[in-house]
């Protein structure tokens, strides 16, 4: 399982959100390029970039950070989300070095448009389902649906997708832990590989997923835990090898 650390974005300043709530943001630099090569010099094998703006706003926001991360580590593998509604802006994203675009609020309210995105951008394009109680939330999280998140994902299946990011947004920046039985069941549901994401914490949650009864959590999203030190990155992704051999 791959350990990708997370670099959220707002203002042009690296934060991590509680429950997704913008007032709600600790800021741990105000250099992200920098915040990029620290998780580079930890052994990271991807980076997450989410443009906090960019998802309340719909549109790019922080592509000045996101462009100067992807040109200072050209060789690493970046996926980013957060405000992509259109093939134009996964086109620039591409051509600027990132390698996967995720696509959220789009892809609840059309999810034709993810079929025409693979197809135009095959092997770059990630989707990301956020959930409360099982609902998924769009815009920012600032709206929760009444679509069921493994039947939305369901949709997805042959259209081409590399992977589905799932958020339990009760976790995110909560330090709970993830939610490894709700994943776990997406995980079994579908084809597509997921991604977990949202609440971990330390060692034992790595070990947690890994240990899942599933072998379609493929990767795992950490943000606040290893800002914060209650994770250490590379011990954790140390100990994914080993679980996972």
């Amino acid at each position: 399982m791959l350990l990708i650390p997370a670099i959220d974005l707002k203002d042009g300043q690296c934060v991590r959100l509680r429950q997704g709530r913008m007032e709600d943001d600790t800021v741990f630099s105000n250099n992200p390029v920098e915040v990029a090569g620290r998780w580079v010099d930890a052994g990271g094998r991807r980076l997450h970039l989410v443009d906090l703006n960019g998802a309340f706003a719909g549109e790019p926001v922080n592509g000045d950070a996101i462009r100067n991360i992807a040109k200072a580590y050209p060789d690493m593998p970046i996926q980013v989300g957060g405000g992509i509604r259109d093939e134009a802006t996964i086109e620039a994203y591409l051509k600027a070095g990132v390698t996967y675009c995720i696509i959220g609020t789009q892809a609840v309210k059309e999810p034709d448009f993810v079929a025409r995105a693979c197809k135009a951008f095959p092997g770059h394009v990630i989707v990301g389902l956020d959930a409360k109680e099982g609902m998924v939330a769009i815009n920012g999280w600032a709206e929760v649906t009444d679509q069921e998140v493994t039947e939305l994902a369901r949709r997805f299946e042959d259209a081409g997708v590399s992977a589905i990011v799932y958020t339990d947004i009760g976790r995110d920046g909560m330090m709970t832990g993830p939610n490894v039985e709700a994943t776990t069941a997406l995980a079994n549901a579908i084809s597509i590989p997921v991604v977990a994401s949202g609440g971990i914490t330390n060692i034992g949650d790595i070990e947690a997923l890994c240990k899942a009864d599933t072998t379609n959590i493929t990767a795992a999203i950490t943000g606040r835990a290893i800002y914060e030190g209650t994770l250490d990155f590379a011990e954790g992704q140390k100990l994914a090898d080993s679980l996972s051999q």
